[in-house]
């Protein structure tokens, strides 16, 4: 149920976003579903599209009018149309308008994401902690560096530090990495090389993560309320935040630094689904907003069949001032179809392996 839940509305707003940007700028959608496959039911609108629900829950798709084929070439019955009525299809469109109802649709992912934390920011105030430390455990691997009380963090691995809480997301993604860190003591730069050590948390329903630790405390801290504009931000940064650390945590497993099991498909999705729906609301609606975070970020990778990768299509197209030809298109998005298929596969068959469906 909690998979439903979550996977269900966030592809719906989704799709909802191309169709509302198509029906923008006038182009007729054939077709609205929720699910690949066999249709288990729907019904058709007075527009003449197909709303429907299908056998597969892992996605849904917008079908416009001349878009008939991946690569989105033009068809004999598409050029034999009038000019009328080409302009109601998705190709007869000009190139900035097909952009804008591709963008929709990981756009209003995290929109959504940005508004569900400005809501929690707005509901219970947002956490306010300098870079400072307040304490530092002993034999800690701060206190090995030399680190003490009274520091202020000014930047770590190169960038410029505001909160307590920045350190704290930095240094739990580099377990056991060597870390270049800025201090400020007494008004002097200290230049500084930690290495977290690794720590492992477990949380209550056993799922465990390896996050690097520090040993340090920040001097202050304390909720602040957040009027609308303020929560906006909060929304903003927050989403900001966890774009930056699944692209960290992407490029890790890529080079090897983190275990490729870390990475999860539909059957962890399902199984952190009914854990947060069972541990409240307030954990539930969060990680919502995680995976529209991460629905919005991974459809705008420019892999061909994802959104991404028609946007990055439309780009070429606008740089060489013509379409990219057939062949090159149906290349392109057989190569992206493969790639795509092929880390489901694997991602499900990793799921199944590192929560032991299977036994062992």
């Amino acid at each position: 149920m909690g998979f439903a839940l979550v996977l269900g509305p966030l592809v719906f707003i989704h799709e909802l976003g191309h169709y509302l940007a198509g029906r923008l700028f006038g182009v007729r959608a054939d077709v609205f579903s929720i699910g690949f496959g066999r249709e288990l039911l729907g019904w058709t609108d007075r527009r003449g599209t197909r709303w429907k629900l299908s056998v597969l829950p892992l996605g849904g798709y917008v079908q416009f009018a001349g878009d008939v084929n991946p690569a989105g070439q033009p068809s004999a019955e598409w050029l034999s149309l009038p000019p009328e009525e080409r302009a109601k299809t998705l190709l007869g469109r000009p190139l900035w308008q097909r952009a804008i109802i591709v963008l929709a649709g990981p756009l209003i992912n995290l929109v959504a994401a940005v508004l569900i934390l400005a809501g929690f920011a707005m509901a219970y105030g947002t956490l306010v902690a300098p870079p400072v430390i307040g304490m530092v455990a002993k034999g800690s691997a701060a206190e090995q560096a030399g680190l003490m009380p009274g520091d202020r963090v000014v930047s770590l691995l190169g960038s410029s530090v505001d909160t307590f809480l920045q350190i704290r997301m930095t240094v739990s993604q580099h377990p056991g990495e060597v870390l270049d860190v800025v201090v400020d003591r007494g008004g002097h730069r200290l230049d500084k090389r930690i290495t977290p050590v690794t720590k492992v948390e477990t949380d209550q329903f056993g799922n465990s993560q390896a996050i690097g630790f520090l040993g340090i405390a920040p001097a202050t801290i304390e909720r602040r309320p957040v009027g609308p504009l303020g929560a906006l931000e909060v929304g903003v940064r927050q989403t900001r935040d966890i774009i930056a650390m699944t692209v960290t945590g992407i490029r890790q497993i890529v080079v090897g630094k983190r275990d490729v099991r870390e990475l999860g498909g539909p059957i962890k999705i399902a199984k952190y689904s009914g854990e947060q729906f069972v541990s409240g609301w307030q954990s539930f609606v969060g990680f919502i907003a995680l995976i529209s975070i991460n629905l919005g970020f991974i459809n705008l990778l420019p892999i061909p069949v994802l959104d991404g990768g028609h946007l990055a299509l439309f780009l070429a197209e606008a740089i060489r001032r013509k379409p990219i030809s057939q062949r090159a298109q149906e290349l392109a998005f057989g190569t992206g179809l493969v790639l795509v298929v092929a880390l489901m596969l694997f991602v499900t068959f990793n799921d199944a392996g590192s929560l032991k469906l299977f036994g062992g």
